[in-house]
């Protein structure tokens, strides 16, 4: 299978994050917000900005082993007892992409009453949020701004195909 590649500017992911708090704006308010480190912090960031939210606690998970190497999904660190309160109703919870769905099993096994939201979506974790902004094929590797530094970007017909 071929792989596809997704890369995201700081731009790109500022606006995504942004439509996203967007989409979860309305009159219901969160009463706190979680964010799946390290790639929902900086989301996280924007959309707490966005809706005004100072409560923010930290799931924190590993599960990259090494770049698109998913391993077993390693609790790091889970939410405060009184954030679990109440099966985290009234919570948001933020990540940057649902991938294979494995960190939003955990995190709904903590808090299966919490809003879990995230700003991409790939077919096997879509179904497992409640919000996203953007769906990517499963086939598909998003380069994240904060992986990247600036360099040439080869065309997508490669050289001399066209």
């Amino acid at each position: 299978m071929t792989e596809k590649a997704f890369h995201v500017s700081w731009d790109q992911f500022h606006r995504d994050a942004r439509a996203l708090a967007w989409r979860l704006s309305g009159p219901e308010r969160f009463s706190g917000m979680v964010a799946i480190t390290r790639g929902g912090l900086v989301p996280a960031a924007i959309v707490a900005r966005e809706l005004d939210m100072r409560i923010i606690d930290t799931f924190c998970v590993a599960s990259y082993a090494r770049e698109k190497i998913q391993g077993e999904v390693k609790v790091l660190k889970s939410v405060m007892p009184e954030t679990a309160r109440d099966a985290g109703e009234g919570l948001l919870v933020i990540d940057d992409l649902a991938d294979t769905g494995a960190t939003v099993k955990l995190i709904r096994a903590v808090l299966p009453k919490a809003h879990v939201a995230t700003v991409y979506a790939k077919p096997l974790g879509r179904p497992l949020v409640d919000t996203f902004i953007t769906e990517v094929s499963q086939d598909t590797w998003i380069y994240f701004p904060w992986d990247l530094g600036l360099s040439f970007q080869a065309p997508i017909a490669g050289p001399g195909q066209g």
